[in-house]
């Protein structure tokens, strides 16, 4: 029987489960330049997904650290350009960051640009594949001012 059944737990809100249902964390790894450094890892990500086996659920990508995010576009160069563009007037390089005066790293602009779209996003998949739109990819950009090794952590749910 494939029904969703309550698990015995003894808080007031049930768990629910399902026969097949599963949550796999996997990872990519890549190196940035920095400086605004925009990858597309839709690649990456699907190929996440196929190894787990799974058809139909969410993952969830996650970057680690503060001075990069991720978001969906259509990679591709004249987007690329046009975004970079647009952090640079609200961020720009050489304003003055009171993280600046603190830590003296020149990249206060980086923690502010990462903060603007965020460190996650949830993407569902049937079939397994990705729902994304036929014009749409997984970006990662690096907004620190130093080329790094980054890590994004993918959580896989589903059946």
């Amino acid at each position: 029987m494939n029904k969703l059944q309550p698990d015995k737990n003894p808080t007031p809100f049930p768990i629910w489960s399902r026969n097949g249902f599963r949550v796999l964390t996997k990872n990519i790894r890549i190196q940035t330049h920095g400086d605004g450094d925009i990858l597309d890892i839709t690649k990456q990500a699907q190929e996440r997904i196929s190894e787990t086996g799974l058809q139909n659920g969410t993952v969830t990508l996650f970057i680690q650290g503060s001075t990069a995010a991720l978001t969906t576009m259509e990679f591709e160069p004249g987007l690329v350009q046009d975004l970079s563009e647009l952090f640079e007037k609200l961020a720009p390089h050489d304003a003055r960051y009171k993280h600046e005066e603190r830590w003296h790293d020149g990249n206060g602009f980086s923690h502010i640009r990462a903060a603007l779209l965020g460190p996650s996003l949830t993407i569902p998949f049937t079939e397994g594949f990705m729902t994304l739109g036929t014009w749409q990819q997984i970006i990662i950009i690096d907004f620190d001012n130093r080329s790094r090794q980054r890590e994004i952590v993918l959580q896989i749910m589903g059946e």
